[in-house]
């Protein structure tokens, strides 16, 4: 817990009586390696802080295809983008909304919609704190993507491995093979010669 409000008190100040009622409205969920967090065919009833674990970003394109957007390790937060409560909405290519899946085995200190409501009545400015969680999210998940888009597999692999050099040895290489738009057969002989 003194992880999560460590990291919340980057976005504005909380007063001890605030860090009590966020930590009676959050509890701490397990997941095992496969679990989803959020899956594309349901309302997102909740948002998360990562204690322990690693979790990927996706969507399917078709049967047995997905492609991994990103990852997300501790002390990030669980967010996503599509908003709470908002039904499901498939994009025009028949794409579906983002699902959230544990890559290892996790532990998330949760906030539940109504947890968020309750925070956002009892917390005078959490709204300005959230946005701005929210806003730091994105950015991070920004920079790292767009660079990617004109870059080739070993220079997106090298980046890869200097902005997250734990994370490469805990993720299955299908799954970093998918984010980096490279088939498996690419990026292990990408591998091979970096290393």
């Amino acid at each position: 817990m003194e992880a999560f409000l460590t990291y919340l008190l980057q976005f504005g100040k909380l007063t001890p009586p605030q860090f009590a009622l966020i930590a009676q409205k959050t509890t701490r969920v397990r997941l095992r390696k496969g679990e989803y967090f959020q899956r594309s065919d349901a309302a997102v009833q909740r948002v998360g802080f990562i204690v322990e674990g690693v979790f990927r970003v996706c969507h399917l394109t078709g049967p047995g295809q997905e492609v991994t957007h990103y990852f997300m390790e501790e002390q990030q937060m669980l967010i996503c983008l599509t908003g709470l409560e908002h039904p499901p909405q498939a994009a025009p290519d028949g794409i579906v909304a983002h699902y959230v899946q544990a890559v290892t085995d996790c532990q998330v200190l949760v906030l539940t919609a109504p947890d968020l409501r309750a925070l956002s009545q009892g917390i005078p400015g959490w709204d300005a704190l959230v946005h701005k969680a929210i806003e730091q999210a994105l950015s991070q998940k920004m920079r790292h993507i767009i660079p990617m888009l004109a870059q080739d597999g070993t220079t997106r692999y090298t980046s890869f491995l200097k902005s997250f050099p734990q994370l490469a040895n805990r993720v299955p290489l299908a799954y970093l093979a998918s984010y980096l738009g490279l088939t498996q057969s690419s990026l292990s002989r990408i591998r091979r010669a970096v290393r």
